[in-house]
């Protein structure tokens, strides 16, 4: 797939015509980076928007104790990035691959250039904006406060509702993930999250494979607001 096509898929883009596009496509090249690769730390951030063509990444800070927890994950359509007129609060995270992605960076100068000819694209970059903070924010809320069962019924929900694939009354979310992968997710250890997913399977909230997980959304919400 060109280029073209790519930025097309966009969600904030999706609605510029075709000279529009070729006119970003000039300014922002694009890459391909490795899975399992941090992108970016506290200490350094990336300056600039970068939108995502294929692949997922994962935002997430790390405690004093070491232990990491994830603030959200992005797939194929969102957008990062920090400059002075927009944030997506990404600037004091770390930010990893956790497929092969395939990024388009827009620097600072070029970023604000296109928004003055495209003002209406600066409403969509805000409602992406305030939907990116509102999830933070109620992730970070379950890891404050939740339990390990409330924090991994959140996560699973979340994760269903992004990357998820309807297979009759479950969700199959498109991310192979280990146990110990969403123990990192959550603060917790690898063992205590082995066990829970041990007895939602047993209460038939999820199914699980080889690095799959199938989640019932509606049963699995029930009892998150049972446990809330």
């Amino acid at each position: 797939m060109d280029k073209l096509s790519y930025l097309s898929q966009i969600s904030v883009f999706d609605e510029l015509p075709r000279e529009d596009l070729m006119e970003l496509d000039k300014m922002a090249p694009m890459s391909t980076i490795k899975k399992n690769t941090i992108i970016q730390t506290p200490e350094k951030y990336r300056e600039g928007m970068y939108f995502i063509k294929e692949g997922k990444l994962r935002l997430y800070k790390i405690n004093t104790e070491g232990k990491q927890f994830t603030l959200g994950i992005l797939g194929k359509g969102n957008v990062f990035g920090e400059i002075d007129s927009f944030s997506f609060g990404t600037k004091d995270v770390f930010i990893e691959t956790i497929e092969d992605t395939l990024l388009c960076s827009l620097s600072k100068t070029h970023f604000e250039q296109f928004i003055e000819k495209h003002p209406k694209l600066a409403l969509r970059f805000l409602r992406a904006l305030s939907d990116r903070l509102r999830d933070r924010d109620a992730m970070l809320e379950k890891l404050a406060f939740g339990d390990i069962r409330t924090r991994i019924l959140h996560l699973l929900i979340k994760l269903s509702e992004q990357f998820g694939i309807k297979d009759g009354d479950y969700y199959k979310i498109d991310l192979p993930l280990t146990h110990q992968e969403l123990a990192n997710m959550i603060g917790a250890t690898r063992e205590s999250v082995s066990v829970l997913l041990k007895d939602l399977v047993n209460e038939e909230i999820i199914r699980t494979g080889r690095k799959s997980i199938h989640l019932k959304m509606e049963l699995a919400k029930e009892h998150l607001e049972l446990s809330g």
